[in-house]
């Protein structure tokens, strides 16, 4: 709901089945029917990943399953395995199949293979220069999408088998422990005196920590490269971290639209206002990283000292309803006099003070805790605000 009402033209989800993130509070069938018809009513599209490499106790249940998604209205499902998009073609030939990342397309022969088998969408793998993209975008028909924004991997587009190693945890059937987050200290046993060449302090290192991926200012190389979708990466993250990230996209995006013809026609000279990137920044990173859209990375490209994300900028309500007054759901503690800002839709925020908060029952309240639903009056008062909105803070000066 907050990644349609700030411009998603589309949500990407997974069930309790066949998905890369088994961790997460994925969907249950009442639940996905719900989200899939709240999206199209406000015309966005629903893909639903099934994009675990597939064993074969995995392939038992998976016809019966894409039925029940294509019964439910979805608009594609995400597929990385071979097995699970035949299985795909022949249980629901019109249900649209997207490819996933995880099945690493890095050349315009493996685009035209995997639009051959039947895949509508190519997610391209996420280690390609612009001028590789260029090239698949010339070479094949079908749609291609990228991904924009969101952590990284180490690994190839996010095969990875670290997890399993130690912790038996496979990354590849959804259930990551995510260890290039751990610290580290390396060693190599048969090679004393050699050295990783590492920054590290007295708790180790974070050698395979990745800083998070951000292509907002290669968005009209991009688009001139042939992009046909921007996929930004938002499972197991907070609701501030996807309404703050898609507002921006969706700006940039409708910032493009604008510009006339002519400024196409050298698509490298085209910058976006610095205030996208400053807006971008506020919802907490762990550093930014363009990956190998113009350059391979290097040492650069990595966060040797802390896996923790950055944040200037917390969430403190969810704008619940406005018919009785501003009820908002408190995600962060809260007292009156704090000085909030109100995420609009675009790039904006408005500032405002908050003087006084009172229950559903009309009591004043001195103090707001997390889950608590209040009625906020603000000075300025609040206007064009609209449910599903989100209100933060200031909590350090920006970086």
């Amino acid at each position: 709901m907050t990644a349609v009402h700030y411009g998603a033209d589309a949500v990407y989800l997974g069930g309790k089945h066949y998905s890369l993130r088994a961790k997460a509070g994925n969907f249950n069938p009442e639940k996905m029917r719900e989200g899939i018809n709240y999206a199209h009513q406000h015309n966005v599209k629903v893909y639903v990943t099934v994009n675990i490499l597939a064993h074969n106790d995995d392939l038992s249940g998976l016809p019966d399953y894409l039925r029940e998604l294509h019964d439910m209205g979805a608009d594609g499902v995400i597929i990385s395995d071979p097995g699970v998009l035949m299985t795909a073609r022949e249980a629901v030939p019109d249900l649209p199949i997207h490819l996933s990342t995880q099945a690493n397309v890095t050349n315009a022969a493996s685009a035209a293979f995997w639009l051959s088998q039947g895949a509508l969408r190519l997610n391209l793998a996420r280690e390609l220069s612009m001028q590789e993209i260029a090239d698949i975008s010339k070479g094949v028909s079908g749609e291609l999408e990228v991904f924009v924004h969101g952590a990284l991997c180490i690994s190839y587009s996010g095969r990875c088998m670290l997890s399993n190693y130690m912790t038996g945890r496979d990354a590849n059937q959804g259930n990551c422990a995510h260890p290039c987050r751990y610290s580290y200290a390396l060693v190599e046993e048969k090679r004393p005196g050699q050295y990783f060449p590492v920054d590290e302090d007295e708790r180790g290192t974070y050698i395979f920590n990745s800083k998070d991926l951000c292509l907002l200012e290669s968005l009209p190389q991009l688009i001139a490269a042939g992009a046909d979708s921007l996929k930004i990466e938002g499972r197991m993250k907070s609701i501030f971290y996807v309404g703050g990230v898609v507002r921006v996209y969706r700006a940039a995006l409708d910032y493009l639209a604008g510009l006339p013809k002519e400024a196409w026609e050298k698509p490298e000279e085209i910058t976006l206002p610095q205030e996208f990137m400053e807006e971008l920044l506020r919802t907490g990173t762990r550093g930014i990283t363009e990956n190998f859209i113009k350059e391979r990375p290097g040492s650069s490209e990595m966060n040797y000292m802390t896996s923790r994300v950055i944040q200037t900028y917390e969430p403190i309500a969810v704008v619940r309803d406005l018919d009785n007054g501003l009820l908002v759901e408190i995600r962060n503690t809260l007292f009156p006099g704090t000085e909030v800002e109100y995420m609009k839709q675009g790039v904006g925020a408005t500032k405002v003070r908050i003087t006084t908060f009172r229950d559903e029952e009309g009591k004043t309240l001195e103090k707001a805790n997390p889950g608590n639903r209040v009625f906020l009056t603000t000075e300025p008062a609040l206007e064009e605000v609209e449910v599903l909105g989100i209100l933060r803070r200031k909590i350090a000066d920006d970086k």
